[in-house]
């Protein structure tokens, strides 16, 4: 019997399970309670599972339980399964009715302010069974902090929707650039800079803003919009990863930030914002769906990716995958 016979015969889809949860809970008594199983049996689940595959699994440490390189070569693998196997039950599911399924999206926050609740509005009309979960990204991820798309390359997700940070290790990735987003200066449409006609940014550096954490992404972009105008960040600004803060202090009708241009579209009238006239210098950023090469999403995931290029198509002609 070939080796991949003999790992085929003995390894159960509950080894693989018991395995992720040990090296979760760092620790064969804690993983044992959570699955309800005794201590001698997971230990002897594991050994039995080392010895199937010739290799040693988990190592001890001073800070609990740790995979070793095989080990975390298999949990790898055993995602990518029981991604499949979900995968095809969603599908089995969807043969009877194909608009009843789940799909699981990462998204952006000024994406989950602005454009998601209009494309799920949309969505939730046509298909009203569809169940739909979505994660926000915070700023760190746009980051080095956390790493890129790792909900999604784990199969936690089976989609991102938000800005594209391409980078050449990314070609386990599949992009579909939709559209362009500009960054704009934004107040609340009863803020007295809303009644000029004409304005500029240095005119405004007096005001109160209110902006991103500048040592983000995010808060970069704004650096660098008045850096390019020739000026330095207002010294009147209230810095947060909160953009739930950063409404908050816009509906006061004092203060000023910068959002892109999408979440004022799709948001404007919702949050009583709107955009002055003022032409930042500052690049777009590409929005996008990303998903993971050779992995088939689910017919639900296809409707919500449907209707969000349906949404899309005012801001921008949809460009090819990239």
């Amino acid at each position: 019997m070939s080796t991949i016979d003999r790992v085929a015969h003995r390894l159960k889809l509950r080894d693989l399970r018991l395995l992720d949860a040990v090296v979760r809970a760092r620790s064969m008594a804690r993983a044992a309670a959570q699955l309800n199983l005794t201590q001698p049996a997971v230990s002897k689940a594991v050994s039995e599972l080392e010895h199937t595959l010739g290799v040693r699994l988990l190592d001890r440490s001073r800070q609990g339980i740790e995979p070793t390189p095989h080990g975390r070569a298999l949990l790898k693998r055993g995602a990518a399964i029981f991604d499949e196997l979900r995968q095809g039950v969603s599908e089995l599911e969807s043969l009877s009715d194909p608009t009843a399924g789940e799909v699981r999206v990462a998204t952006s926050e000024p994406m989950a302010a602005g454009p998601l609740p209009v494309v799920i509005g949309r969505l939730s009309r046509h298909h009203p069974r569809l169940a739909i979960y979505v994660s926000q990204s915070p700023i760190a991820m746009l980051q080095q902090i956390v790493p890129q798309y790792a909900d999604l390359r784990e199969r936690k997700v089976d989609l991102v929707f938000g800005p594209v940070v391409r980078r050449a290790a990314d070609d386990d990735l599949e992009t579909e650039i939709l559209f362009e987003d500009d960054l704009h200066v934004v107040a609340h449409v009863r803020h007295p800079c809303q009644r000029r006609r004409r304005v500029t940014l240095g005119d405004l550096v007096d005001e109160p803003w209110c902006l991103p954490a500048l040592d983000s992404l995010v808060g970069l972009r704004c650096v660098e919009a008045f850096r390019l105008s020739g000026l330095d960040v207002p010294r009147r600004t209230v810095t947060s990863v909160s953009m739930q803060l950063q409404m908050g202090l816009v509906t006061t009708q004092n203060y000023l930030t910068m959002y892109p241009s999408s979440l004022v579209r799709f948001g404007g009238q919702r949050f009583a914002i709107s955009s002055l006239p003022i032409k930042l210098a500052v690049e777009p950023r590409l929005i996008g769906i990303i998903t993971l090469k050779n992995r088939t999403i689910s017919p639900a995931a296809q409707l919500f990716v449907q209707a969000v290029r349906e949404a899309a198509k005012p801001m921008a002609k949809p460009r090819k995958r990239a």
